[in-house]
């Protein structure tokens, strides 16, 4: 099994500012009115008030809404033509093609919402993905609420773990390996058979120097 972060891993940058910039420049310019409560959160979190997940569900809030599955769906859609060609690496597509000619099952975990996430992973041909996730209301709307967690740090490698239980599938039986830019997926490293640290920022490149894992560099 492999298993790849999505934001500066698989993507040149981070994916969750640009799509929300999509979703209101293309389709909501009066959100636009709402960027003050925005900076005003990122203020906060930058300061240490807030929790990262607070600030997530702020910007989420205030550029979206609400939002019917169909409506999540054709966001991230067009945001994929958009974002995919430029920022979706090369050398990205090309390991998780020869990870799945030798036979591994390729997953995307990342911190990003499912909802638009599943646009990527779909264009690479995941066979899974394990993302955050949004509350959902009566009507199956998707509300500015996460749900079952952040998919970051160690509730990333919780969600992996649990996920593989949810599939039936034996730990103890399955070579995984891992792939990511940033260390706040340590936790799931450590779990791994194989930890591959892609162009990574220069805490996780230490550790990675010290415990002996593999470097590699994506840029193209």
């Amino acid at each position: 099994m492999a298993i790849y972060d999505l934001d500066r891993t698989i993507t040149r940058a981070p994916t969750w500012t640009p799509f929300l910039l999509h979703a209101v420049l293309r389709h909501a310019l009066w959100r636009l009115a709402l960027l003050p409560v925005v900076l005003g959160a990122a203020a906060l979190k930058g300061a240490g008030l807030i929790h990262r997940d607070r600030l997530k569900q702020v910007m989420h809030r205030a550029a979206l809404g609400t939002l019917s599955p169909a409506r999540a769906e054709r966001l991230a859609a067009g945001w994929l033509v958009r974002f995919g060609p430029a920022q979706i690496r090369r050398k990205a597509r090309a390991q998780i093609a020869a990870d799945r000619a030798a036979g591994y099952r390729i997953v995307v975990a990342t911190a990003a919402y499912r909802f638009y996430a599943e646009a990527i992973a779909r264009d690479i041909a995941a066979d899974a993905l394990i993302a955050t996730a949004t509350a959902i209301d009566a009507r199956g709307h998707l509300l500015p609420r996460i749900a079952g967690g952040n998919c970051y740090g160690p509730a990333k490698r919780a969600m992996i773990e649990a996920w593989l239980a949810a599939e039936g599938i034996d730990r103890a039986a399955a070579y995984v390996r891992v792939y990511s830019d940033h260390v706040s997926d340590v936790p799931s490293f450590d779990w791994a058979d194989e930890a591959i640290a892609v162009n990574p920022h220069a805490a996780l490149r230490r550790v990675a120097a010290k415990r002996g894992w593999r470097i590699v560099d994506w840029n193209d």
